[in-house]
């Protein structure tokens, strides 16, 4: 958290699943632009791209229930409604009456499920590279997530495995993202069941305006399958980045900031 902006604000959100952290970058606005990180992260995963987020749009930064980080689950959540009522709760106690959804991975997962399940305070949802959202998982990936959940697997080899999703980059203690990751991967044990894709009626019943963007090197599923399922979205803009790797937010973070500042510009 050290190396992020000073937050504004931070609040607890009280929901029926558990509290919530919340961060504030910028004055209160009336549609924030709410953050939700990746598997085993949380809000510092977002390092890259604070800054000019916020430059353009009063952010939120939000720690997912069910993953490492800076809340408490205090009761099971038992699938895709569960996870979209708790991040319904939380958005309803940030004094907006709706906002923009930006999740990366697992992040971009929660919320599709919330503008499928749970969609009148959404204005809109950025998708970067969302997991099982629009296709199934790979090998690859299932490799990574067993490394991530077995116990005993090495520092070398989860170092590797970050490594790997995110395209041979640098995963180790001197990237304090990594760092975050690899922590999560080594001391918090997960609880929830696993994520489910959303149904082709679901997707094509989306009432909210979508950006996917979709990393071309991915390993956790074929990016161009993702694409064309993505598409069912009525009215979804879609795109393909190729060179990218799953960890887009941190490989693009200023090419995003001006896809994100374009796409709400026109909504």
């Amino acid at each position: 958290m050290a190396t992020l902006p000073v937050p504004d604000e931070t609040r607890i959100l009280t929901t029926t699943f558990g509290r919530v952290t919340a961060y504030r970058f910028g004055p209160p606005a009336a549609e924030p632009l709410v953050l939700l990180s990746g598997r085993q992260a949380s809000t510092p995963m977002w390092r890259a791209n604070i800054g000019s987020l916020a430059e353009q749009r009063t952010v939120w930064s939000l720690d997912s229930l069910g993953e490492p980080g800076a809340t408490a689950q205090t009761a099971p959540i038992t699938g895709p409604r569960d996870q979209a009522a708790w991040l319904d709760q939380a958005l309803a106690q940030l004094g907006a009456e709706r906002v923009h959804l930006l999740g990366v991975s697992i992040g971009g997962w929660l919320a599709a499920q919330t503008v499928v399940y749970r969609p009148e305070r959404v204005a809109s949802a950025i998708l970067l590279d969302p997991a099982v959202t629009f296709a199934p998982v790979t090998w690859k990936m299932i490799l990574v997530s067993l490394g991530s959940i077995l116990p005993g697997v090495p520092r070398a080899v989860r170092e590797w495995l970050l490594s790997w999703i995110s395209g041979g980059a640098k995963a180790d203690d001197s990237v304090p993202e990594a760092r975050l990751i690899a922590s999560g991967m080594r001391d918090f044990v997960q609880r929830s069941e696993q994520p489910r894709q959303p149904t082709t009626e679901q997707l094509r019943s989306v009432p909210v305006p979508i950006l996917v963007i979709l990393a071309g090197d991915s390993i956790i599923h074929n990016p161009s399958r993702a694409a064309e399922r993505a598409r069912q979205v009525p009215g979804a803009e879609v795109e393909v980045w190729p060179g990218h790797s799953h960890a887009i937010n941190g490989e693009a973070p200023e090419r995003i900031a001006a896809r994100v500042r374009q796409f709400l510009a026109q909504l």
